[in-house]
C-alpha cells in the first residue's frame, strides 16, 4: 500500500503496486476471483484483516490504496475497520467514487485511493477528519509515495525517477512496469522503489494490472517468498476512457 502508478496506453490502463509491510505480517493470499453482491472482485487478501490494497471489480472498477493521507500520522489504535476492508466497501459499491463521498469513515486510518472508474480516474484522500477528492487527468502516467513511509523530499525524488522512466519508455507493458517497480532507485534501500529498512519494514509483494475493455489481466509478485501469480477476469461493462 505504499507505491502506485497509473499509466494509460492506446486501449488499455496499467495500475501498479509496491506492497511495503512490517516483517511480522502474516502472507497474503493471492489474487483470487471472489464473489460479492453485485459480481466477482480479483485481489490479493491481506493474510491477517482479510482485506486487500488492490482490486479489480468485473464492472470495470479498480481501486489501490495507500497508507495515509497528506501527511504522515501517529496510529492511533484500535480502529473501527481496516483500510483493506473499505477497499472492499468502496469497489463493492456500483459507483466507488460515490461511496467514497457518502460512506462512514469515523475511526478508520487515513489512506488514499487511487480509483479508476467508468473510464475516469481519480484520488481520493481521508485525513481522518476531512475527505478530499480530485480528478485526475487519466490520459498522462501518475506516482504515488505513502506519506507515512517518504518524506516529500523522497516522494519528490521518486515522482523525477518515474518522469525520467516514461521518457524512455513512451510504451511500456506491464513486464516493462512491473520491472520498474521491483528496480527503480539510487541505491538507497531505505527509499528505493523496492525497499528494505533494516528487515523491519520491506517491500513484500507488487501488483500490476492490465485493464482492457473486455478483461483485466493482475500479476503479482510474491517477494517474500519468490513466486509470481497470473490471473484474468473477464469485464462485463465496457466505459470509453476519457481525459
Amino acid at each position: 500500500m505504499c507505491t502506485v502508478s497509473f499509466i494509460p496506453a492506446a486501449d488499455r490502463v496499467y495500475l501498479a503496486s509496491n506492497r511495503d509491510e512490517k516483517h511480522f505480517r502474516s502472507n497474503a493470499i493471492p489474487p483470487t476471483a471472489y464473489p460479492s453482491d453485485n459480481g466477482q472482485i480479483l485481489y490479493p487478501r491481506d493474510g491477517d484483516a482479510g482485506g486487500t490494497w488492490i482490486a479489480q471489480h468485473e464492472n470495470g472498477h479498480a481501486i489501490v490504496f495507500l497508507n495515509g493521507g497528506f501527511h504522515a500520522h501517529e496510529p492511533c489504535p484500535p480502529y473501527r475497520k481496516s483500510r483493506g476492508k473499505v477497499l472492499l466497501d468502496f469497489i463493492e459499491s456500483s459507483s466507488p467514487v460515490e461511496t467514497g463521498t457518502l460512506i462512514d469513515l469515523d475511526n478508520i486510518e487515513p489512506f488514499t485511493a487511487v480509483i479508476w472508474s467508468e473510464g475516469m480516474l481519480h484520488e481520493f484522500r481521508w485525513d481522518g477528519a476531512r475527505r478530499h477528492l480530485r480528478k485526475m487527468n487519466a490520459s498522462k502516467p501518475h506516482i504515488w509515495s505513502s506519506v507515512t513511509l517518504y518524506d516529500n523530499d523522497v516522494i519528490s525524488r521518486r515522482e523525477a525517477w518515474f518522469e525520467d522512466w516514461i521518457n524512455r519508455h513512451p510504451s511500456p507493458g506491464l513486464e516493462d512496469i512491473l520491472y520498474f517497480h521491483q528496480f527503480t532507485g539510487d541505491g538507497d534501500a531505505h527509499n528505493d522503489l523496492m525497499m528494505n529498512r533494516h528487515g523491519q519494514v520491506f517491500t513484500v509483494s507488487i501488483t500490476g494490472l492490465e485493464i482492457r475493455t473486455d478483461k483485466a489481466l493482475m500479476k503479482y509478485i510474491d517477494l517474500k517468498n519468490q513466486l509470481q501469480y497470473d490471473q484474468e477476469i473477464s469485464l462485463r461493462t465496457l466505459y470509453t476512457q476519457q481525459g
